[in-house]
C-alpha cells in the first residue's frame, strides 16, 4: 500500500480526524494484544520492530544487528512472518529454491545472510531456528504481534518520517498509540537524520530507554554512472537519495508502493523508458528479488549497509542478554 500523504501532515487534517474513531478503536485493540504474555522460546527472542505501518529499516537493521551478535561469538538466527508470500511455515528459507512468491523479499534477503526460517506461528518458527542450531533468535517485525515472549525489543524509526502525525490506523500510521507501546521496547534505533524523530527520542531518552542512531550507508560504484531508479519500498525517496549520494546520475525515478509484484508490463515499460532515456537500470536489493529472472539479470542493485554511530553501547546490550 501507499500510505496516504495526510497521514505525513497536521494531526488535525479532515481527513485525519474523520477516521480518529476508528483510529482509537484499532489502537486500543492492538495495544491490549500487545500485553498479553507471549510463549517462552527454547533461546533468547530478540525483535527488530516499529512503531508505524511501512518501511522503517527493520530488515537493514536485523541484518546488522545479527552481525554485531555473530562478532560477540553467538549464533544468531532470523524469524520472519514472510509478507508478501505464499507459505505459512514454518520452513527453512532456501534462496535456491524458494522465490519472492513464496516466502516474500524480505526472508529472501535475511536468507542470504544467515539461517532464517519463515513462520506466521512465531512460537513454532522460534522452535525450528533453535532446532536449527542458533542459539539467540532475531526477528524481523512482530513489535505488536504478542505469541512469542521477548527478551529485548527494539524499535526502528525512519528519522525522516518520525510517527507522521501521531495518530493511529487508518487516521494515522501508528499502529497503536505511542503511549501504549513503550512498555514493550527496550531501545530505539533511529535511522538517519531528521527533526520530526526527535520528540520520540526524547521520550525515549525520558524513559530510561537507549537511543542507537544509525545511518544507511550505500556501496557499489556508481559515480558518473546515468540511472532510471526504480523501488517498491516504504519510502522509496530514500533509495532515490542514497543513489545521489553515492554519485549517479538520477535520470528518471519510478515509485511503486509496498511489496508491489513486478509484472511484464511493469518491467516493459521500465525497460523501454530506461532506452529512451540512454540510462541503466537500479532498484534495491528488496526490489530485484521481486523481478523476474531474465530481467533482474540487467538491473543493477544498490547495497546498503546500516551503520551504527555507537556499536559498543548496542554491543553491551545485546551482550546483557546472551
Amino acid at each position: 500500500m501507499r500510505a496516504p500523504t495526510f497521514w505525513d501532515g497536521p494531526p488535525g487534517h479532515p481527513a485525519a480526524r474523520l477516521l480518529g474513531p476508528l483510529g482509537a478503536l484499532y489502537g486500543r485493540h492492538t495495544a491490549a494484544r500487545m500485553d498479553r504474555a507471549g510463549a517462552r522460546a527454547p533461546c533468547p527472542v530478540l525483535c527488530v520492530g516499529n512503531f508505524t505501518l511501512g518501511g522503517a529499516g527493520k530488515t537493514p537493521t536485523a541484518l546488522a544487528i545479527a552481525a554485531l551478535l555473530g562478532e560477540l561469538g553467538a549464533r544468531p538466527g532470523f524469524l520472519t512472518r514472510g509478507y508478501g508470500g505464499r507459505l505459512s511455515g514454518p520452513v527453512a528459507v532456501d534462496p535456491e529454491r524458494h522465490g519472492a512468491m513464496d516466502v516474500g523479499d524480505e526472508a529472501l534477503l535475511l536468507a542470504r545472510a544467515g539461517p532464517t526460517v519463515l513462520a506466521r506461528d512465531r512460537p513454532a518458527g522460534a522452535r525450528l531456528c533453535a532446532e536449527r542450531g542458533a542459539d539467540i533468535v532475531v526477528m524481523d517485525d512482530g513489535l505488536q504481534n504478542p505469541s512469542l515472549a521477548k527478551d529485548l525489543a527494539f524499535a526502528v524509526l525512519d528519522a525522516g518520517a518520525g510517527i507522521g502525525n501521531g495518530r493511529t490506523f487508518p487516521a494515522g500510521p501508528l499502529r497503536a498509540p505511542l503511549a501504549r507501546q513503550w512498555r514493550h521496547v527496550h531501545g530505539l534505533v533511529l535511522v538517519g537524520d531528521g527533526p520530526k524523530a526527535e520528540p520520540v527520542a526524547e521520550a525515549a531518552r525520558a524513559r530510561g530507554l537507549p537511543v542507537h542512531r544509525a545511518r544507511l550507508v550505500p556501496g557499489g560504484v556508481f559515480t558518473g554512472r546515468r540511472v532510471l531508479a526504480f523501488a517498491g519500498i516504504g519510502r522509496p525517496e530514500k533509495f532515490f537519495a542514497s543513489l545521489r549520494e553515492a554519485g549517479a546520475e538520477v535520470a528518471a525515478t519510478r515509485a511503486f508502493p509496498d511489496h508491489h509484484p513486478y509484472t511484464a508490463r511493469d518491467t516493459d515499460r521500465l525497460a523501454a523508458e530506461a532506452r529512451s532515456l540512454g540510462a541503466d537500470l537500479v532498484t534495491t536489493a528488496k526490489d530485484h528479488v521481486r523481478l523476474a529472472r531474465p530481467f533482474a539479470a540487467g538491473v543493477a542493485v544498490l547495497p546498503v549497509r546500516l551503520d551504527f554511530a555507537d556499536p559498543a553501547a548496542l554491543r553491551a546490550q545485546l551482550g546483557a542478554v546472551l
